[in-house]
This record gives structure tokens, sequence and C-alpha cells, in this order.
């Protein structure tokens, strides 16, 4: 249902047993109709799971490859996302998922706090170093606003 790149739609025709022939002349046709458009599923498949889930081009370009997009096609798509972008998601996903009312003045809380987060940047592909940089901002800041006697967060734990 949802669209599929050129490699994909090969392997589903392999599995329903359709002759290799036929397969490739089917496809060629989709591609002469423009059914299928690797360069615009790139684009659509970077846009979509950058906003959606936050990943970096890292697992985007990982992901891409695994779909049998052109590393070339894939670089292009990827070139929609910029280091800004890419470092906005990342705060916004620390803003999100950093728990509001923890004591980040206790080390182990800090601590503790602070790995959880840089696991959960890693499995979204952002480097460690990005990773720790903008948590290590996202807690003075927190810090600060909490000795300002602001609430950040929700009002739960």
């Amino acid at each position: 249902m949802a669209p599929k790149s050129r490699y994909q739609l090969a392997q589903k025709l392999t599995e329903r047993d359709v002759p290799d022939n036929v397969a490739a002349a089917v496809l060629d046709r989709f591609e002469e109709v423009r059914l299928i458009d690797d360069a615009e599923f790139a684009m659509m498949w970077v846009r979509s799971r950058a906003e959606t889930r936050s990943l970096a081009r890292s697992v985007l370009k990982r992901e891409l490859a695994d779909k049998g997009v052109p590393a070339e096609l894939a670089e292009e798509a990827l070139a929609q996302v910029s280091d800004d972008d890419e470092r906005a998601s990342a705060v916004q996903l620390i803003r999100r998922k950093m728990r509001a009312g923890i004591d980040l003045s206790d080390r182990r809380i800090r601590d503790k706090e602070t790995r959880k987060l840089v696991g959960m940047l890693a499995r979204k592909g952002y480097s460690q170093s990005l990773a720790f940089s903008l948590i290590r901002d996202a807690m003075s800041e927190r810090q600060a606003d909490d000795d300002c006697g602001l609430t950040v967060g929700p009002p739960y734990p």
C-alpha cells in the first residue's frame, strides 16, 4: 500500500514467482510511465522519516540502502536535511524525553538521565558527541529555569 522502490517491487515479484524477464519488463514500463520513481521515493522517505521519527541522516541513509535506493539518489534526498535541521530535531527529542521534576543537581540522577537520553539519540542515529553536547546544554538550561522557579515540561513526574 505504501510507496515502494524498484528494488522492493522486484523482490515482491520474485516472491510471487514472476519470471525475471516479465518482472523486468513490468518494472521498466512502470518507470517509463512514472509509477516507480526511486528519486521521488527517496525524497519522500527522507522527508517523512526525518519529520515523524526525528531520525538522523545516518539512519535514513541506511534505510534507503536497505530499500535498494542507489547511493547517488539517497545522497540527493539526504541533502534536504541540513545540519541545523538535524540538530533542531535532536534538541526537540531531548526536551520531549527529559523527565520533568528530576533533581539535576544530583550527579547520579543527572548521569542516569544523560545515559538514557544519549541511548535514545544513538538509536535515532545521532553521534555521541552531538548528543552529549546538546544534553549538557538542555540540562544547564533546565537547571537555570529551575533556579529561577520556572516550570518546564508537564506538571507531573
